[in-house]
């Protein structure tokens, strides 16, 4: 007889096809079951985990006890049947082996989120605020799971109501987002982000229908504080988030800034369409997926036919144009025009909003407008002062323009709030290099690249060449070339970093490639051009370039002039026509010289 004529026969496949119908519908009634008895999560995995183990066991039972019509006849012990028993029971141990030691609290050192171990292994040792939370994505449960831009909105929404609570301290969102997907210990994260308590949850969306399933975790013990689960319709969706926020405030039991009665979540629109299409845009934006910016433009353009008066989709709309010219290659100075008019309506509808003031800011330093790129930047952060967007685009702003004390401390406050905001740990890594502490550069660029930042390069190429490793440095200037190099030659990071740290047949084949760009380029050219120049040591080359043309994102060369090894760059001639005409005068004027720069008899400015 077969084998599978004998499973046949003894009816495995019947018992196996039966088990596994009456798991599956056990699981689902036990997913909705256990939160609604708030359940912590561990209890679900073991319930699924028992559920699965069960299955070969079933099959074995099978197997070895023959179905009869007559009841559960034994079947006589078989070196077979001995054999399959003991496979069982070794396969039970191993999954039982593998549950309790595969989990993150049971690894050392083999975490799949090295920046969570880097940033808990270098932090100095601090207390941890109680009263601290960060809002991690909420998961996606919807049947077609096809929500994942509405779940993690959720969650966004609520980490920015939690952050307005006065005395409580919320981690920011790209460092909670960090751990997206991630299976990681809660400990871990707590640790990693300084903060006590964790808010995760779920989103199920259906039709018009929404559920929201929200937990509070105490991180130190895994302790499961309050969960609690929402019903309601899409028109329902702010009131939802206004009911849990007020839950964990309660349970932190933590002062609520502003008068008692007033809400912690504004309803954005009463129009469900418009704010999914905002949330949509939202994640392109969040993401800076630079390729998708018209998609993004279009989505909100969408969601303000629905609702004209939607505040929010106005400055979304600014914030995406003011940063359209950087990341899109076709963005022209309509991009510009763009985003000046969607940040006066939107601070027309709601003066309270801080981001159209930041768009603002960043259309008028692309402008050479730094007189008033600060000033709307100051009411951005005046309106919002924890404002992590702001204050970023604002310690960038201020080490472009020289004062560079101020943006390292703007910058060291984004971390404190953010502390894996990769842009930020990059440009706070650079300014660590300049200041000759490279073991801390190394350690932020090295975080920054664990949490997925495409061009850390521009940064770690400092370090390693720093050390003397010329290769290393210049595969690090490539990668990081790379990802700013868009509509140029794909072999011109390449060239140009070897140019850098080549010979000087490099060095000439690097500034033919730059040479070339500059050509290729009528008008505004992409600031991948002064930025190599100035690491190619033509300083004088980029200045008589900057006085005839604009970049599409002026902050990436501009702190290189502050660096204190360029320092006969500050010393040309050219230097001071270069900061007349581009607007650093006026700035310095009006704020005071920056940090390297007096003003002599003559009433220029001289800068050491």
């Amino acid at each position: 007889m077969s084998f599978f004529t004998e499973l046949t026969r003894r009816k495995v496949f019947k018992v196996g096809g039966a088990y596994l119908v009456v798991a599956w519908l056990a699981v689902q009634a036990a997913s909705i079951g256990f939160p609604a008895f708030d359940a912590p999560p561990w209890a679900l995995r073991i319930f699924i985990l028992v559920s699965l183990l069960g299955f070969p066991i079933a099959l074995v039972f099978a197997w070895a006890f023959e179905l009869t019509g007559e009841g559960v006849k034994p079947e006589s012990g078989t070196r077979s049947t001995r054999a399959i028993l003991t496979l069982a029971a070794a396969l039970a141990a191993l999954a039982f082996f593998w549950y309790f030691k595969g989990q993150p609290s049971y690894r050392a050192d083999t975490s799949p989120n090295a920046a969570v171990q880097a940033n808990a292994a270098t932090s100095p040792a601090a207390t941890i605020n109680q009263k601290s939370i960060a809002v991690l994505p909420f998961s996606d449960l919807s049947p077609a799971h096809d929500q994942e831009y509405f779940s993690d909105g959720m969650a966004e929404e609520l980490l920015n109501a939690l952050a307005k609570v006065k005395d409580l301290k919320v981690a920011g969102r790209t460092s909670s987002f960090s751990f997206k997907g991630k299976n990681e210990d809660l400990r871990t994260i707590g640790k990693a982000l300084n903060v006590a308590n964790i808010l995760e949850g779920s989103v199920r969306k259906q039709g018009d229908k929404v559920r929201i399933t929200a937990q509070l975790i105490h991180t130190e013990d895994d302790f499961h504080l309050w969960s609690e689960t929402y019903d309601g319709d899409l028109s329902d969706v702010f009131a939802l988030q206004e009911r849990i926020a007020r839950a964990i405030t309660d349970k932190l039991a933590v002062a609520l800034s502003g008068e008692a009665g007033k809400p912690l979540v504004a309803v954005a629109t009463n129009n469900p369409e418009a704010y999914a299409l905002y949330l949509q845009a939202s994640g392109i934006f969040n993401r800076r997926e630079g390729s998708r910016f018209p998609e993004a433009i279009a989505e909100l353009e969408q969601a303000l036919k629905l609702d004209p008066k939607f505040a929010r989709a106005h400055a979304r709309l600014a914030a995406i144009y003011s940063l359209e010219p950087i990341y899109v290659p076709d963005a022209t100075q309509s991009s510009r025009t763009a985003a000046v008019r969607e940040a006066a309506l939107a601070s027309e509808l709601d003066p309270s909003l801080a981001e159209p003031y930041a768009a603002l800011s960043t259309v008028y330093v692309s402008e050479g407008r730094f007189v008033d790129g600060r000033a709307a930047m100051d009411r951005a952060l005046a309106l919002d002062p924890d404002d992590v967007t702001a204050n970023f685009w604002a310690g960038v702003q201020s080490i472009g323009g020289g004062y560079t004390a101020k943006g390292c401390a703007q910058l060291d406050r984004v971390l404190a709030i953010d502390p894996l905001l990769p842009n930020a740990l990059l440009w706070r890594g650079i300014e660590y290099v300049y200041a000759g502490d490279m073991a801390r550069a190394e350690t932020l660029f090295r975080r920054a690249a664990d949490v997925g930042l495409a061009h850390v390069g521009v940064g770690m190429h400092l370090v390693e060449a720093a050390h003397g490793r010329k290769p290393e440095a210049i595969q690090q200037l490539t990668a990081g070339l790379r990802a700013l190099s868009s509509g140029l030659p794909a072999d011109a990071p390449a060239i140009v970093a070897a140019g850098v740290y080549g010979d000087a047949a490099a060095h000439a084949a690097a500034l033919v490639v730059v040479e070339n760009a500059v050509t290729a380029q009528a008008g505004r050219l992409t600031a991948f051009v002064p930025y190599s120049l100035l690491l190619l040591g033509e300083a004088q080359r980029t200045l008589a370039l900057l006085q005839e043309h604009g970049t599409n994102n002026e902050a990436l060369y501009l702190h290189i002039f502050w660096n204190p090894a360029v320092r006969a760059a500050r010393a040309l001639p050219e230097f001071k026509t270069f900061t007349q005409k581009k607007g650093l005068v006026d700035l310095w004027d009006h704020y005071g010289p920056p940090d390297l720069c007096h003003k002599n008899t003559g009433g220029d400015y001289v800068c050491d």
